[in-house]
């Protein structure tokens, strides 16, 4: 198995991936050079474009999903391979070259002087870098507002899918996590379950090839489905 690390405070970089061929080995280079200290999985959730391959020729630490099983399963895949495999931290970073690794040590240094359970990569607190899609954003807004309403807390960047968390959450999300779309509702729940989030500012970048999980009409099914999955959250 490719990186094994000496760090005492073990930090995981989970890096889910359904046809990223494009861009995961870039993916991958990027926190080998900008993070090295970090240990990383792939979970290739069934790709067909020659990922599993890609990984697969370069040696790269990966786990392959039988079936496409979407972004939820995939992640709590890796949370699973954290809580399996002792680490003390692990971090979401997506396949597809939109999150900068250069963050990750500074991600990681404020979970651990700190007292949050998870912190979020938030490319809305300089306004830094690419700031996704008009609509979109006006999506994030109604989340950021949804959230605080349920619990009190601002998160100015809820759909980021750049976030840490401590041994505590790994155990929690390897036992249960949301199929798709999770980030919002899993905010929620850390929330409610007493912990708290912080945010620090990051630059994002565009997505380097391929497109988008949420087309058009999954975007109206994203903003009826999240939006009652945080609700439910926060109630139970």
């Amino acid at each position: 198995m490719k990186h094994v690390s000496s760090d005492r405070r073990k930090c995981l970089v989970i890096i889910p991936a359904f046809n990223e061929a494009g861009a995961i080995l870039n993916t991958v280079r990027d926190i080998e050079k900008n993070a090295p200290s970090f240990d990383y999985v792939v979970i290739n959730d069934n790709s067909f474009d020659g990922t599993r391959e890609i990984l697969e020729e370069n040696s790269i630490n990966h786990v392959d999903l039988p079936i496409n099983s979407g972004i939820g399963a995939a992640v709590q895949t890796g949370y699973l391979y954290a809580s399996r495999y002792g680490y003390t931290a692990a971090i979401q970073v997506d396949g597809d070259g939109q999150h900068d690794a250069a963050f990750l040590e500074e991600m990681a240094s404020a979970l651990y002087e700190s007292d949050a359970g998870m912190v979020i990569g938030s490319r809305f607190i300089e306004k830094d870098g690419f700031q996704s899609t008009g609509l979109r954003r006006v999506g994030i807004r109604f989340f950021t507002g949804l959230i605080k309403l349920l619990t009190g807390a601002k998160v100015t960047d809820p759909t980021s899918g750049m976030r840490i968390v401590g041994k505590d959450i790994i155990d929690i999300f390897a036992f249960d996590y949301p199929k798709d779309y999770p980030e919002p509702e899993t905010a929620v729940v850390i929330l409610k379950k007493g912990y708290k989030i912080k945010e620090i500012p990051v630059k994002m970048k565009k997505r380097e090839t391929g497109k988008s999980s949420i087309s058009p009409i999954r975007s109206i099914y994203y903003m009826v489905k999240v939006p009652l999955a945080c609700i439910l959250a926060a109630w139970g």
